[in-house]
């Protein structure tokens, strides 16, 4: 028959060609397992997301993003520098870790148009003490410390004069502590790095300190002497929120994660991680856009 030889030597060389066989099938077989795993492991939307945080809200928003069909593929960032230039670069898809205030600023610097599309959530910026327990109680000439960045210390400058502390000297947007009228305020502020906000409370009359570092430092959110209002007009700067490149910001299904970090369970872990300080913000893409816009006027007319 063709393809046999038919000699005295053809059994061998048939068994010869079944062992060549077998390594090859083997191999295949192989490459068919290894392609099954890989589509079982990019199944679903892959979406490259960005940020600083390590908090438990993560896995149980992973979890939900899966059951809609997106992977997420997160990329802990370990400084706030490095989220915004990973997106604009193109090495991420989104991010999620700052509020309009401090995306504006980046966005300015940069000469970038990263956007807002969606919000998550505020967290109030308290004042807090080893010493006093209320605004009546601080001294005249009491050092308070606050964070030394543009971006945190204006706010801070907001939650003093709201409780009485300070009066500052003109109506800008981003005070400094130049803008402080020393004669008419009760206290006197420092700025330090905000990392540096929450130790200083051993040396210093009172602190303004973020959620980032107050809950890294143990200190109990409810313990504030005072702290500004979440949903006061003021305080929408402060709001934070999915980010992504202005091109990208109507994609569907950068929208759904938005969606899907307002889940039940995503906002119950929330609420545990913040210990019942982080309140959940609902505002669309369009709505975040006018609040960024005014705040970037604003650090343009700074300059």
């Amino acid at each position: 028959m063709a393809g046999f030889d038919c000699d005295e030597n053809s059994g061998e060389r048939v068994n010869f060609r079944r062992v060549l066989a077998i390594p090859v099938l083997m191999a295949a077989a192989a490459a068919l397992t290894l392609t099954a795993c890989g589509d079982e492991e990019s199944s679903g939307t892959l979406v490259r997301i960005g940020t600083t945080e390590t908090d438990p809200q993560w896995d149980v928003f992973e979890e939900k993003a899966k059951e809609q069909g997106i992977t997420l593929k997160i990329t802990r960032y370990s400084d706030y520098s490095q989220p915004n230039a990973a997106l604009s670069q193109g090495q991420i898809d989104v991010n999620l870790f700052q509020h309009l205030q401090f995306l504006g600023q980046y966005n300015v610097a940069n000469d970038e148009d990263l956007t807002p599309i969606g919000a998550t959530q505020i967290v109030p910026l308290g004042l807090y003490s080893k010493k006093y327990t209320s605004v009546a109680d601080f001294p005249a000439g009491a050092e308070i410390a606050i964070p030394n960045d543009p971006t945190n210390q204006a706010r801070a400058l907001f939650v003093l004069r709201k409780a009485g502390l300070v009066k500052l000297s003109s109506e800008t947007r981003a005070p400094s502590p130049a803008d402080i009228d020393k004669a008419a305020s009760r206290v006197r502020v420092t700025p330090v790095d905000a990392a540096q906000t929450a130790l200083s409370l051993n040396s210093v009359d009172g602190s303004i300190v973020n959620n980032t570092f107050l809950l890294k430092s143990g200190i109990d959110p409810k313990s504030a002497v005072y702290q500004d209002d979440p949903n006061d007009p003021g305080a929408e700067p402060y709001i934070n929120a999915f980010v992504t490149r202005a091109e990208d910001k109507t994609d569907p299904t950068y929208l759904k994660l938005v969606e899907i970090f307002h889940d039940p369970d995503v906002q119950q872990k929330v609420r545990e991680n913040s210990k019942g300080t982080a309140v959940e913000v609902r505002r669309d893409g369009p709505a975040l856009e006018q609040i960024l816009s005014r705040v970037q006027q604003t650090i343009r007319e700074q300059k």
